[in-house]
């Protein structure tokens, strides 16, 4: 059942916060500003860089053998990315012959969600209800249940342990006869389950471990299964075994060897202590009683590795290296793909992966901006909100106006950046800029005085009764 909580706001605390959203408000338009100014001259300077470097680069066509007369050339090679290094993590005992080793930690808890509804009262008061639920997840990291607002599910979270995740990488791995730097060798993305072999007395340990930390949260479980039968059948009297043939005397006493064995087999089962917290199966290592029900504290920890793969790079050679390429514009420039690309593959995918990095901080700019806008204003709304409705209308009317203000200052400053770094482009916004400005200003007040026309001709009208 969700857990609500209602707070009131009164009118007067809600107008105070509203002249301190002011100050906010005009951060928020100076950043939104600064950050659609700093990110033309960003997209300009990379797209320059990009085109210098794909008139520079090379094709390095044998990158097995080295060759003098690349270095300090921008190249463009397809090789085994490959080392001879092993790795191995530490805590578990586990390991490979790998580039890199990743563990990933996850942990079932209880998540706590809100959602707030806000609702205005006759007088400028605000009621805001808030409805908290809770539902299990896996995670990241704990979560701290006490700080739950719903006390039913509060201290309802614990982990059985805590695991840190991890990433190691080797330190010399080979691209044909040059060696990847370490940057490079980050970009590898060939990962591939790391088969688990923890050694049993480290799982024992774990085993007990978690096991304590479960009975200490949920109690003792015990343990229901019923005890093996090893009783010994009965024996038969020596009289009767004389009246037996030779054959079934034979066949009494194989399977006499087969009971013998039989309990032998379920005494040692019985004397073995099983691993009931603890469990690996593949490249997962699983505290908790059962992998596939899983309870409140049950952690599950994954290990990869990134095996050798056929890469692609893009970089200045540096002796029996790579650095990145330095443009005139002082960008620098070097990747690794997987797979094999041509230089032109590359460098249209890059120009691509910057055009739209232009275009998403576009919009976040012009979103900073309007809700700067918004902040600086917005005193005016909760100002009228003793009448909620009046307040309704005009806080549309503010929100419509910030909105197209914001539009407008975001074409401007766009505009002047790329008149700053490309004038044509930044001609064209500017006109666009203003013929939204004449649109609003103009166009708008002439549709405003036909809607008032059309009211007052409407109420003049003489209305008619049968």
């Amino acid at each position: 059942m969700a857990f609500q909580e209602v707070t009131t706001t009164g009118y007067g605390t809600r107008v105070g916060n509203s002249f301190k959203a002011i100050g906010s408000g005009i951060l928020l338009f100076c950043i939104g500003t600064a950050l659609l100014w700093w990110n033309e001259g960003r997209a300009v300077k990379t797209e320059k860089m990009l085109d210098e470097a794909g008139r520079a680069y090379v094709e390095m066509e044998n990158p097995n053998k080295k060759d003098a007369s690349l270095d300090g050339e921008l190249i463009c090679g397809t090789a085994l990315a490959t080392t001879e290094d092993s790795l191995v993590d530490a805590q578990f005992g586990v390991g490979a012959k790998a580039i890199a080793l990743t563990r990933k930690v996850e942990y079932y808890q209880w998540v706590e969600q809100a959602q707030e509804k806000k609702e205005d009262k006759l007088g400028g008061k605000e009621v805001t209800t808030t409805t908290y639920t809770y539902t299990k997840q896996w995670v990241s990291s704990p979560i701290e249940s006490a700080q739950f607002k719903d006390p039913a599910y509060q201290k309802k979270n614990m982990v059985l342990t805590t695991v840190d995740d991890t990433e190691q990488y080797a330190e010399n791995v080979s691209f044909g006869a040059y060696k990847l730097s370490e940057s490079l060798i980050h970009s590898i993305r060939s990962n591939e389950a790391l088969d688990l072999a923890i050694a049993e007395d480290l799982l024992k340990q774990m085993d007990k471990s978690a096991q304590t930390a479960y009975e200490r949260f949920y109690g003792v479980q015990k343990n229901n299964q019923p005890a093996p039968n090893t009783q010994q059948p009965a024996a038969i009297p020596d009289s009767v075994r004389a009246l037996l043939s030779d054959s079934a005397k034979a066949a009494l006493d194989s399977l006499q060897a087969i009971n013998d064995s039989i309990n032998k087999a379920m005494e040692a089962a019985q004397n073995k202590k099983d691993l009931e917290y603890v469990h690996q199966a593949g490249n997962v290592l699983y505290y908790g009683r059962v992998p596939g029900s899983p309870e409140v504290g049950d952690v599950r920890v994954t290990f990869e590795k990134v095996v050798p793969a056929k890469v692609t790079v893009m970089a200045v050679v540096d002796g029996d290296t790579f650095k990145p390429f330095k443009a005139k514009n002082g960008k620098r420039f070097q990747t690794l793909v997987m797979g094999k690309k041509t230089g032109d593959e590359i460098i249209e995918a890059e120009k691509e992966a910057n055009n739209f990095i232009l275009w998403a901080l576009r919009i976040l700019g012009a979103l900073l901006v309007i809700g700067g806008l918004k902040g600086i204003f917005g005193f005016v709304e909760t100002i009228l909100k003793v009448v909620p409705f009046v307040a309704g209308i005009f806080g549309w009317g503010i929100g419509v106006v910030c909105t197209v203000i914001g539009v407008v200052w975001s074409l401007i400053v766009i505009a002047l950046a790329w008149l700053f770094y490309r004038p044509l482009l930044g001609i064209a916004l500017l006109v666009l800029a203003g013929f939204l400005v004449w649109v609003f200003a103009f166009k708008g007040k002439d549709k405003l005085k036909e809607l008032a026309a059309k009211a007052k001709e409407k109420s003049a009208s003489p209305v008619t009764t049968e």
